[in-house]
């Protein structure tokens, strides 16, 4: 089944940074975006994931016309079936890093899981307050209280950004594994090529176009 499909899209905000881009995404499928910065991948990202508008083309999430949709019925899919990473994690400062999860459960109706932790590495943190914690293990705070929503689409922006190699590589195959348990899709925003091209496609914004490579 179809998840997202985005047709023709442009934005600019001095100037171009990108038009007629085309995508599409399906159910246990994974795609990256990759390209330098200031490229634009990011705002692509927003403009898929409804936090912005761009100036022309079409996108279909989960079926819904979202640029048609009433503002209620927008917050509702992004509650429910949209999961945001970002490299800043904006998690609740003030909270325990389970607390952070709590919202995400209470929200969702979701139970918080324990294998989730464990293979986040976290489990053993998780009552400490945010800003006790690493910059490292706040991100991957930030990715538990993402899945625990249990989106069916998860929009990440260079989510392994402040971790090592390793658990980078780790998280890279949560979100695989996600996917398939969950019948779920993934776009990825990176720089990083080599946790790029783990996905099941790939595509390249370069000169204000959207290119596949993979």
């Amino acid at each position: 089944m179809n998840l997202l499909s985005a047709k023709n899209l442009s934005h600019s905000f001095d100037y171009e940074l990108f038009s007629d881009v085309s995508l599409e995404l399906n159910r246990n499928e994974s795609i990256a975006i990759i390209g330098i910065s200031g490229s634009g991948k990011s705002t692509l990202l927003h403009i898929l994931s409804t936090l912005l508008k761009p100036d022309s083309g079409t996108i279909e999430l989960l079926g819904e016309n979202i640029l048609a949709l009433k503002e209620k019925k927008l917050s509702h899919l992004r509650r429910n079936e949209l999961g945001l990473v970002f490299q800043s994690h904006y998690l609740f400062k003030g909270f325990s890093a389970y607390e952070n999860l709590e919202v995400a459960e209470i929200l969702s109706q979701e139970p918080i899981e324990r294998r989730l932790l464990d293979r986040l590495e976290i489990s053993h943190c998780i009552e400490q307050k945010v800003t006790e914690l690493s910059g490292g293990q706040q991100q991957r705070v930030s990715i538990a209280r993402v899945l625990t929503k249990k989106p069916t689409i998860i929009f990440a922006d260079e989510p392994t950004g402040n971790l090592d190699k390793v658990t980078a590589n780790e998280v890279m195959e949560l979100f695989f594994d996600y996917i398939k348990e969950h019948n779920a899709g993934m776009v990825l925003v990176t720089h990083d090529e080599t946790l790029a091209y783990m996905c099941d496609q790939v595509y390249k914004l370069h000169d204000k176009e959207l290119q596949r490579v993979k």
